[in-house]
């Protein structure tokens, strides 16, 4: 998607009174503001990692139970340090990553051209893997990369009992555990447990600050001492070391405190709304139910129709019903990723069946 194409379609959800999936752009005086009425503007900045960076580590330490956390600039930098530290603990040079994780799809395979190491596949399957998987492995790793929810399956989770035993079967062989989590904030409902018993499976934990907690940047690579150290090494060896990181850390922290305790709602909302959209005609929901506030939806459209639809019912009729669509695998359907969020919650199921029809309506021309 153009940058231009992008503006405009954010420009236009801005403007809808009623907003289905997503969240409603604001601009960036809007955000200033909004951190001036919950941010501690008074303190002073940051200086290479103190201050108000400190206060954010401590916050996810606390949060998910471990030693400590570590502030990095971009998740995908914490999960480059997570892999070479198993590797550099266990002597390995492999790790058990998924397909469709965020190593392979989103980071440029950082972890092979700048850390040097390989890959094994845990599973080709279109979900995290098993523990006989595990236990199968063609190769020892030094880490096994659990992905909570595994976005590029459809935002899926394992179940609790699935997930511990994967945990036992990576230490049974030698390999160290580590959670992509930079969703996890909405995983705990599906689990069944709390964020720190999730934490607790796993050797090391990544959280991204802005999926999900509404803040502008950044991630934390949680777990022990020993991790933080190397971290902290690595962080600034790989150039995150940053002079002054307090915007990101402010907008985090604020975060936490205001969308933290508002996830499990959005979760339960997630599954009225899916069943909606899986009733209008042709339409396509997985999983169903949700997993967590976020699904995948296909429609018998083209994405070009359906994206057109989407601009169409914003400008005409103020109400942002989905948008975002790519042609799929799936012969004849688009597919979109569907969030809800806080505007979703004035939706109930009758709401989000009209609109759909609405919508589908100006998709057909």
């Amino acid at each position: 998607m153009s940058d231009n194409t992008r503006q405009h379609r954010l420009a236009t959800m801005r403007a809808c009174d009623r907003i289905l999936s997503g969240i409603r752009p604001v601009t960036m005086r809007e955000r200033l503001a909004d951190l001036d009425a919950g941010g501690d503007l008074d303190g002073l900045p940051d200086f290479y990692g103190d201050g108000p960076v400190t206060v954010l580590e401590k916050r996810v330490a606390e949060l998910l139970g471990t030693e400590t956390a570590v502030y990095f600039p971009t998740g995908t930098m914490a999960q480059q340090v997570a892999l070479r530290y198993g590797a550099d603990r266990t002597g390995r040079s492999a790790v058990a990553l998924h397909p469709l994780g965020h190593q392979e799809m989103h980071e440029r395979h950082a972890y092979a051209d700048l850390t040097g190491l390989r890959a094994v596949w845990s599973t080709r399957e279109p979900r995290n893997p098993t523990a006989a998987e595990i236990a199968a492995l063609e190769e020892p790793v030094g880490t096994v990369v659990v992905e909570l929810p595994l976005r590029d399956a459809g935002f899926v989770l394992p179940t609790w009992s699935e997930l511990t035993a994967v945990s036992v079967a990576a230490r049974e062989t030698g390999a160290r555990v580590h959670f992509d989590g930079a969703r996890i904030w909405e995983s705990t409902p599906y689990l069944g447990r709390t964020l720190r018993q999730v934490a607790a499976v796993a050797d090391s934990v990544y959280v991204s600050f802005y999926k999900s907690t509404d803040g502008i940047s950044g991630a934390a690579l949680a777990g022990g001492a020993d991790l933080a150290v190397y971290a902290r090494s690595w962080r600034h060896r790989y150039g995150g070391n940053a002079f002054q990181q307090w915007p990101a850390a402010l907008f985090a922290l604020s975060g936490l405190a205001r969308e933290l305790p508002r996830i499990p709602g959005y979760v339960r909302h997630a599954r009225t709304v899916a069943a909606a959209l899986s009733a209008l005609p042709g339409a396509r929901v997985y999983p169903l139910p949700p997993h967590t506030h976020q699904f995948r939806l296909w429609l018998p459209f083209p994405a070009r129709e359906l994206d057109a639809a989407a601009l169409a019912l914003a400008e005409q009729e103020k109400v942002w019903f989905v948008g975002g669509w790519r042609d799929s695998e799936v012969p004849g359907y688009a597919m979109t990723e569907f969030t809800a969020a806080a505007a979703a919650l004035e939706w109930t199921a009758a709401d989000v069946t009209e609109a759909g029809h609405r919508f589908l309506r100006r998709a057909a021309g």
